[in-house]
């Protein structure tokens, strides 16, 4: 049973990345210009790698996939996103978002301590390499 649960908790939890990078990916100038807008440089390159962080991470944990390592690459861009987009706590808006990508971050670390569990790629790529 936790090995469907792990399943289904790597699917919600990737479900806000995944369509996040798409969104992103779908309106490139207007995410670029808001990166811009809240003072990052290079917001070519950071519209980029949020894309990549988004999408292709995403994806990685829906998949169990190197799900580690994604868990703990999502886990520290919640936290950094958190601080450059929402830390404006005298707007509510804000100040929630900033709780939720706090909140994502501590889910995204219990995968970093648990794994993907037996319904992964990782877990399929382990029983190959011992032949089970």
């Amino acid at each position: 049973m936790s090995d469907i649960l792990a399943l289904i908790g790597r699917i919600l939890l990737s479900v806000l990345f995944v369509w996040g990078g798409w969104g992103k990916l779908m309106t490139a100038a207007a995410t670029q210009a808001y990166i811009a807008k809240s003072g990052l440089p290079m917001p070519e390159a950071a519209y980029a790698l949020a894309v990549f962080i988004e999408l292709g991470v995403g994806l990685a944990l829906v998949l169990g996939l190197f799900t580690r390592l994604s868990g703990l690459v999502l886990a520290v861009w919640c936290i950094v996103t958190a601080i450059q987009f929402h830390s404006n706590f005298a707007d509510l808006n804000m100040e929630i978002h900033f709780l939720k990508n706090v909140g994502i971050a501590g889910g995204m670390v219990y995968v970093v301590a648990f794994g993907g569990g037996a319904f992964s790629l990782d877990a399929l790529i382990a029983r190959r390499r011992v032949g089970v």
